[in-house]
């Protein structure tokens, strides 16, 4: 009996009934589009030189090609929660799901110097096509298995993600150099495309029933905050801190992240319930969340560009460093959970970070030019650290509201992360290209361009930055990305052990919510997490 005949089945107007769907395969297509979001952005990393040469553009548009990808994701995800728990899981997961592949198929068309433009464009496009299909997914996850059997599923979910951070970059090397940049972009459609079929055929419907209509004005206030935030920072490095086109943007991300404050705060039914950060661990959660951002991802964007712009090696040699960076992926967050049996998630999450920030320092001290014995350690270190809290992070995230939240609380902590990743990516830039030009500048005091070159050299365009510099060599120029490159790993090792300060003291603090708004099993993972 199928089930839309079915009276006693109490989805029948769906598609594809919940009892009668494999939970296997509903995990397997979600993990499928959990790969896809890392090949997302590791891809045209990896890519971005190709890139240039094929499509143009200028070191802005360049650093677009990742922004426009990070901040469509993570400034929708909440508003994709929100509207897979209003109108079906399944839905808006498999609409997601094909406007990646569409996107995709779109980018791969197009071709002639200027087509930049119309490639971030479509990046932005996926994007959002990839919000919703992660918000959604795990969403409809979570109503697919219960108790330790989900906290297992959203583990295999982080390895998928953890899988794809480890030969994504070895795969694009691959791929651009026996394909160019083009396939490198398909490879996130094809994985995109499994995860589609397999989710048309075993994806069970469900809604939450007590939800309301989306949030739309503290939707868009809240994209237009991350915008706005974002497209300042990327002005940094061409115009500086004083110019009107770096802090008008910027002032405006202000109002805006204070409008949308405001206006979660007199929504009766509003998309981010901002009384859930009076609880120290809901704080500690989210915290958790940002801190891949500049510990780790960061990492998968300008190691790239070091390696294969700066450095002139080989994509595929570029490609086999950055895997001994994510191999730990593979094992360490299934091994996280497996550790989480005896020691407090608060302990393990510290101390991977504290593990992250070693590698980071390390890293640091690893000159361009390093072969990959030299940098085998702390890359395998950064991997290690960062493994740890990756493994817990998903699981924690769906214990701290009720089970038939899980469409918000997924939304919160993907936003968290995902925003996180894309503010990073922007900040991290920024702060590369004004030490690159504090170094050029002592290099070159009479130096005109000094600005215009270190752009160049952080977007990973060594013959750019040479033709701006004729009477500079190529050793000099790398002796100065030598040096500011271990400062900017010195910062970002000195914020990750901030980060583990905090979300250690947070996790160990107190329970998520009054006992109240609390489901049983909220109760029992909260009791159980330090």
């Amino acid at each position: 009996m199928s089930c839309s005949t079915s009276p006693s089945c109490p989805q029948a107007d769906f598609p594809v009934c919940a009892r009668r769907a494999s939970p296997a395969r509903v995990l397997l297509s979600v993990c499928l589009a959990a790969l896809a979001m890392p090949l997302s952005f590791t891809g045209p990393a990896v890519a971005l030189p190709a890139l240039r040469e094929s499509l143009g553009g200028d070191p802005l548009a360049l650093n677009w090609v990742t922004n426009a990808f990070m901040l469509s994701f993570g400034a929708t995800l909440m508003a994709a929660g929100s509207l897979a728990d209003v109108y079906g899981r399944r839905r808006v997961f498999l609409t997601g799901l094909a406007v990646v592949v569409g996107s995709v198929l779109l980018q791969v068309c197009l071709q002639g110097r200027g087509a930049i433009i119309g490639f971030n464009l479509l990046r932005a496009l996926q994007g959002l096509g990839a919000a919703a299909a992660l918000a959604a997914g795990t969403a409809g996850l979570a109503q697919a298995f219960e108790d330790a059997r989900r906290t297992r599923a959203f583990s295999c979910v982080g390895t998928s993600f953890g899988v794809g951070l480890a030969f994504g970059p070895l795969l694009s090397g691959g791929l651009l150099h026996s394909g160019g940049w083009r396939s490198v972009v398909l490879s996130a459609a094809a994985a995109a495309f499994a995860a589609l079929l397999l989710g048309l055929r075993h994806m069970p419907e469900s809604r939450n029933p007590q939800a309301q209509r989306l949030d739309l004005p503290g939707a868009l206030s809240f994209t237009l905050a991350l915008a706005l935030l974002t497209w300042g920072l990327l002005q940094v490095p061409q115009t500086g801190w004083s110019q009107g086109r770096t802090w008008l943007p910027l002032a405006a991300a202000l109002l805006a992240a204070a409008a949308f404050v405001q206006i979660e705060r007199r929504s009766a039914h509003p998309m981010l319930d901002l009384s859930l950060f009076r609880y120290p661990r809901f704080v500690g959660v989210q915290l958790l969340a940002a801190a891949p951002a500049y510990a780790f991802v960061v990492l998968l964007v300008l190691l790239p560009l070091r390696f294969i712009g700066v450095e002139g090696l080989t994509p595929l040699a570029a490609g086999q460093r950055m895997f001994v960076l994510s191999l730990p992926m593979l094992c360490v967050p299934l091994l996280a959970g497996w550790l989480a049996r005896w020691l407090s998630a608060a302990w393990l999450c510290g101390t991977g970070l504290l593990v992250c920030a070693m590698g980071l320092r390390w890293l640091g001290r690893c000159a361009p030019g390093s072969d990959l014995v030299q940098m085998a350690a702390p890359l395998l270190l950064i991997g290690l650290g960062i493994g740890l809290p990756w493994g817990l992070m998903d699981g924690l995230a769906v214990t701290v509201v009720p089970r038939e939240r899980a469409g918000m609380a997924t939304g919160i902590f993907s936003t968290v992360r995902v925003a996180g990743e894309g503010i990073a990516l922007a900040v991290v830039g920024a702060a590369l290209a004004a030490l690159l030009a504090r170094e050029l500048a002592a290099l070159s005091p009479s130096m005109t361009q000094g600005s215009a070159v270190a752009q160049m050299l952080a977007t990973g365009n060594m013959q750019g930055a040479l033709a701006l510099m004729p009477g500079a060599s190529a050793a000099e120029l790398l002796k100065a990305y030598g040096l500011a490159f271990s400062t900017l790993l010195d910062v970002l090792a000195g914020v990750t052990v901030l980060t583990a300060l905090g979300v250690f003291a947070f996790l160990r603090s107190g329970t998520d919510m009054p006992h109240g708004r609390q489901s049983g099993l909220t109760r029992k993972a909260a009791t159980h997490a330090d």
